[in-house]
């Protein structure tokens, strides 16, 4: 994982990863924060994968996406919290070449395929609003497997392309990541190879995995509110845009920060900035995600309060 000594240079066994580290007085306040984001992150996206399962109503191709998206939320959170945590708690913020990109490789992979997903889902909501005829006869339980199965096969077969990239790197010399998690724009920059070469494959794969499936969703999407306005009636248009509102939500949170994160320049003036939206599509979305669709959605409520009377007369 190091290039041999040449010079100046030196083996890189571990690399530093500086996070929140220059606000020492509030990291009492960030360990708090954080624990509670990750508990809550937690028990509402099991909570709804739970539902999904138990409940024979919500065993349609929406809620099996949003299953899935609950199901890879929990594992994308956990590859950064806990560390996080731990660095925040001890003080340590030293992690080993082989651990870091490990944790690159499965952030990666869950990056990947939240991408694919969220696209898969508005295609679903598409279909449903757009070609409901057609609804039934494209999206039957084969289909929704596949297209899940393809989000997750296409996120870490990039990941593992990605991941190969990075192996590829030397380190020498400067060990201190300025993020709170193995990301690939820092590893790069602490490389002593060309990174340019790096760079450019790098940016094709945040254009196929990044910027494509945001612009499939954009154009799902543009057709649903088009249909939605055609129709006549008042009730009729606010009942569509209750079943897509709060994917767009998601998704305009998701990829807006994303996109700024990796598809613009990295100037050093921005470097807290880009910190700050990493935050966001790290931590803030797994645990905005069963926010927004159980308290959005009549569905989920109604399956969150039948469990709660099944588990309070199981208990008499």
């Amino acid at each position: 994982m190091a290039a041999p000594e040449q010079g100046n240079q030196t083996f890189i066994t571990e690399f530093i990863l500086l996070g929140f580290g220059t606000l020492p007085k509030l990291q009492i306040i960030l360990f708090l924060l954080f624990l509670v984001i990750y508990i809550a992150t937690m028990a509402g996206n099991i909570l709804i994968m739970v539902l999904v399962v138990a409940d024979q109503h919500l065993h349609t191709p929406m809620y099996f996406f949003l299953g899935n998206l609950s199901c890879f939320e929990t594992f994308y959170t956990s590859t950064i919290l806990p560390k996080l945590l731990a660095s925040i708690l001890t003080g340590d913020r030293t992690i080993s070449v082989r651990g870091c990109i490990t944790q690159y490789y499965f952030f990666c992979s869950m990056l990947g395929t939240e991408c694919l997903l969220l696209s898969v889902m508005s295609y679903d909501r598409y279909l449903a609003i757009v070609k409901p005829l057609h609804y039934a006869a494209r999206m039957t339980g084969r289909s929704c497997l596949q297209l899940a199965g393809g989000s997750w096969v296409g996120g870490f077969l990039a990941s593992s392309i990605a991941t190969v990239l990075v192996t590829q790197l030397n380190f020498c010399g400067q060990n201190a990541i300025d993020h709170f998690f193995c990301d690939f724009i820092p590893l790069v920059k602490l490389s002593c190879n060309d990174p340019q070469r790096v760079e450019m494959l790098a940016f094709i794969f945040s254009c196929l995995f990044l910027l494509v499936p945001f612009l499939l969703t954009m154009m799902s999407y543009i057709s649903i509110i088009v249909t939605i306005l055609r129709i006549p009636s008042t009730t009729g248009r606010q009942k569509a845009f209750s079943t897509c509102s709060s994917h767009l939500i998601v998704v305009s949170i998701y990829y807006g920060t994303l996109l700024i994160a990796y598809m613009f320049p990295t100037a050093h003036t921005l470097r807290d900035f880009k910190k700050v939206l990493s935050v966001v599509y790290t931590v803030l979305t797994p645990l905005v995600n069963p926010l927004i669709y159980t308290l959005r959605n009549k569905e989920v409520k109604g399956a969150l309060r039948k469990a709660c009377r099944k588990l309070i007369l199981g208990q008499r």
